[in-house]
């Protein structure tokens, strides 16, 4: 009721602004009470929201008036040109997957997993706990809590087969996020002007990271089984390139997982020619009806640059995430970190520890895995229903993402527009390319807000691209 009252006032100001001179003394609070039978505190709101709209100026100990319009001066900032010259790198200024939307829209966009499937009491007591501890007021390690390296390297040590030498603590490095650490892993591996491969499609934000860094990106073909090794073989010996940067397992966007013996083929590869392969375990969490089988457990001669996050599993406020790299290239990586950020605040790594350490952790994530594979199959079964024109290579065994082929010709942009009109978000694939797409594709991701309006939202992708293709 107090929000009506609020809003009857501030409609009816309005249009008596709109009839009073600029300086006009606006009644006062008492009036407006007696005016509009309204309580003291709801008129105050009111007055807060004209205020907020740029309407009114109050002046302490005189009243409030009707403000003035003031004409702004258009300001030049020119002379910036050609202080900045021409990007090295032209940056998107927003990805898809960053975007925000309406409460009332069906977002199938996002990067992100819905909170509904995060472990929210976990976390809320995780920084309970970490706000009375030490690291509260303390400043960290620069390359991590001990308790969380050892963490992340025990995970990788307990898959790790016999004959072969774990990580220890000392090889790990925390990171805030994973992004972060794409971009110190291609400065300080890779150089300026120096060659990346990366799979096609592959993570958007690696591409941008590649596109930070100056580096020269080599596309790599890669399909549900993952990248050709003879295509890679090739792009290795024609380019000279030392790094790879690869998702073995629910990669971002395709949701492919390699085989053991793809694997295998790809780290000969590696090895053969001295190189190194930066292995992005970010779904490691997100299995549905597979687990995910890190690479790195298989090399202990430093080939593979572990890359581990729990910013998705977690929470996205939790950016906290690992490299494991052994040798050299460990120092390597830590003097560019302590360049570019100096630590990881101690109060979220300590807040990422007790969580994964906590007993409800693997509880969560064994739940997790059902409440994954019933919104997979409902966002499968809703395509198959209302956009018949959508194809799938394949069902993901785990991720949090469809990688869908639609009709050749199809516009993209366009088709994300009519959508979005008719509320729902999607993201074109183009974003996921390191050069031209290889056909029109988008990204849906299964674990956004209610999973109920997944039909709805499918019916609008097929109605949006019947309309495109019957025009």
């Amino acid at each position: 009721m107090a929000n009506d009252s609020t809003a009857r006032i501030v409609d009816g100001l309005r249009a008596w602004i709109a009839q009073a001179p600029p300086g006009a003394r606006v009644p006062s609070n008492r009036a407006l009470v007696a005016e509009y039978g309204a309580s003291p505190i709801t008129v105050q709101k009111a007055m807060r929201a004209l205020g907020a709209l740029g309407l009114i100026e109050s002046r302490p100990g005189v009243g409030t008036f009707v403000r003035a319009v003031r004409t702004a001066r258009p300001l030049d900032f020119g002379w910036q040109t050609g202080a900045l010259r021409s990007p090295q790198a032209r940056i998107p200024a927003l990805s898809t997957p960053l975007r925000s939307s309406s409460p009332d829209a069906i977002g199938l966009h996002a990067g992100y997993p819905d909170r509904t499937l995060l472990p929210e009491r976990l976390v809320r007591a995780a920084f309970a706990r970490a706000a009375r501890g030490e690291s509260a007021l303390s400043r960290p390690d620069a390359a991590g809590l001990p308790a969380l390296r050892a963490w992340f390297a025990t995970e990788l040590a307990e898959a790790t087969p016999a004959g072969l030498t774990p990580p220890t603590a000392r090889d790990v490095v925390i990171l805030p996020g994973s992004q972060s650490g794409l971009s110190s892993l291609f400065r300080a591996l890779v150089g300026f002007g120096q060659p990346l491969l990366l799979e096609s499609p592959t993570y958007w934000g690696a591409i941008l990271a590649a596109a930070q860094a100056g580096v020269h990106v080599v596309p790599v073909p890669s399909g549900p089984a993952g990248p050709d090794p003879d295509e890679l073989a090739r792009a290795f010996d024609e380019t000279g390139a030392r790094v790879f940067y690869a998702q073995p397992n629910y990669a971002n966007p395709t949701g492919a997982q390699w085989t053991g013996e793809r694997g295998e083929e790809i780290l000969e590869i590696v090895r053969a020619r001295g190189a190194f392969l930066i292995e992005d375990d970010w779904a490691h969490d997100f299995g549905i009806e597979t687990t995910a089988r890190p690479l790195a457990v298989h090399d202990d001669a430093g080939h593979v640059i572990y890359l581990r996050s729990l910013t998705k599993s977690v929470s996205p406020s939790v950016r906290v995430a690992a490299v494991i790299a052994r040798g050299p290239t460990r120092d390597r990586i830590l003097a560019d970190r302590g360049a570019e950020s100096m630590y990881v605040s101690g109060l979220l790594q300590a807040a990422a520890l007790d969580v994964v350490t906590q007993p409800g952790w693997r509880t969560h994530l064994r739940a997790l895995r059902q409440q994954l594979r019933t919104r997979r199959d409902l966002l499968v079964g809703s395509l198959a229903e209302h956009v018949p024109q959508a194809h799938l290579e394949h069902v993901p065994r785990g991720g949090l993402h469809l990688w869908a082929r639609l009709p050749d010709g199809t516009d993209l942009d366009r088709l994300a527009r009519d959508c979005e009109t008719d509320g729902v978000l999607i993201a074109p694939g183009a974003e996921w390319f390191p050069a031209e797409p290889s056909g029109p594709y988008v990204r849906l991701n299964y674990t956004g807000p209610d999973p109920g309006r997944f039909p709805d939202g499918a019916r609008v992708i097929g109605r949006a691209l019947e309309h495109r293709h019957g025009a």
